[in-house]
């Protein structure tokens, strides 16, 4: 069933008198499950819902409206689907006790996968949940695969369903759904030869496995070597070139790369990130592939345009896979802005130094690297290190580090010129952008 969370005023569910509350639990006769059933069933412009007030009074109402007409429910979110699986390289497992409350949901759930493109694994679904995909056409959904191979991917799920992906990944492509594959690679467990087998094996499956992104396994001081340990920059270099064959033969067969290595195994290989060709139309800039050559091509074309601000230092603060990608555009950006240009590299403390990257930046560990900052310094935030509330991963809130770097003017920012034309706008006062 659904719980009416909300109800839009001046909506087709007001004129009905509908309450917040009730629930839904039956449309035209079939069983309401969950917020999609909700979308699927109510897509009509007439049905009847059978409705359970708040006061339990069932009731049967009729829905006639427009085609194309918003309802003006608001459903209560589901209930999260957990995971049923205890993998090796699980990033729970390596969470610090003080870590965000939300990031110690085991979450698994094929409706978080078509809605927001979340990947899953597909171990918590039997045949009927797969028939409920055909079903209602649920694509595109998102699946971590890491292995093809059944006794390797067991290995890693530690869950004995988890050995049916390419019986699940046929059903689901010969039905003509979409999906999206991804590999977390943990080396000596799903790489070299297993790679290879995993990257033909999903090739085989057709058109039906939109892409493949290989993206390495990361781990922080409270799992590393737990077993798994990270990829060595030879490691991540040959997954580079075993990628680099599949997208020959695909670029070859299908006109477009399919797979692709992620950002972060660039860096770690020390290659240079790939142009723009390599991302095709980006569909993965999510998922850690695509997203540093975004942030470079917009930092190279406005890096030599004049960007005016009463900042008298501007000061980058990242981690360390980005410091020397950002280093080395610092003359540029100096030349522009008129100022001097710092880029600081803040170690991470809360989950170890093996974490390098600037979405899992803790608000404490910034206040630890920068205190000095003076009048006339623009110091610059990476936005993905923060939650829709303002809250870095440790839960540090924004306006306490904010409040921490003194007088300094404080902006983030998903790109670097953003940001700093928001401060030439809004300065001397504190911008969140």
């Amino acid at each position: 069933m659904v719980r009416i969370a909300n109800v839009t005023p001046g909506s087709v569910a007001e004129e009905l008198e509908l309450r917040i509350g009730s629930r839904i639990i039956r449309i035209n006769g079939a069983r309401v499950r969950d917020g999609i059933d909700f979308t699927y069933l109510s897509a009509d412009a007439w049905f009847e819902m059978e409705i359970v007030g708040p006061s339990g009074i069932a009731s049967i109402v009729e829905v006639d409206r427009d085609p194309g007409e918003d309802l003006g429910i608001v459903p209560a979110p589901d209930t999260i689907r957990e995971c049923a699986n205890e993998c090796v390289f699980c990033f729970i497992d390596g969470n610090p006790p003080d870590v965000r409350e939300s990031l110690w949901l085991r979450d698994d759930d094929f409706r978080l996968s078509f809605t927001y493109g979340s990947y899953v694994t597909l171990t918590n679904l039997g045949p009927k949940g797969f028939q409920r995909l055909i079903d209602q056409r649920l694509s595109p959904l998102y699946v971590s695969v890491h292995a093809t191979e059944p006794e390797v991917r067991i290995r890693l799920l530690k869950n004995e369903r988890s050995g049916l992906i390419m019986d699940q990944l046929r059903q689901l492509t010969e039905a003509g759904l979409e999906v999206h594959t991804q590999v977390v690679l943990c080396p000596e467990w799903n790489d070299d030869a297993h790679l290879d087998r995993t990257i033909d094996d999903l090739w085989s499956l057709g058109s039906g496995v939109a892409t493949l992104s290989v993206v390495p396994v990361g781990l922080t001081r409270y799992n590393l070597g737990k077993p798994v340990r990270p990829l060595q920059p030879s490691e991540a270099a040959q997954a580079i070139a075993q990628v680099e064959r599949a997208r020959e033969r695909s670029l070859r067969e299908r006109g477009h790369g399919w797979c692709y290595a992620a950002d972060e195994m660039f860096l770690i290989a020390g290659r240079p990130v790939p142009g723009p060709s390599y991302y095709d139309d980006w569909p993965l800039t999510e998922n850690g592939v695509g997203a540093v050559r975004m942030f470079l091509d917009h930092l190279d074309s406005g890096s030599t345009r004049p960007v005016a601000t009463s900042a008298t230092r501007v000061r980058i603060l990242t981690a360390g896979s980005m410091a020397p990608l950002i280093e080395s555009r610092q003359p540029a950006l100096e030349g522009a802005l008129g100022v001097p240009v710092e880029v600081i590299t803040v170690e991470n403390r809360f989950f170890g130094p093996s974490v390098t990257v600037a979405g899992l930046m803790a608000g404490k560990d910034i206040l630890a690297t920068v205190q000095d900052s003076r009048e006339g310094d623009l110091v610059m935030l990476p936005a993905e290190a923060l939650n829709g509330d303002d809250l870095f991963i440790d839960s540090t809130p924004l306006s306490t580090v904010v409040q921490g770097l003194g007088p300094a003017l404080v902006v983030t920012a998903h790109q670097i010129l953003d940001g700093l034309e928001s401060a030439r706008a809004t300065a001397p006062t504190t911008e969140l952008v």
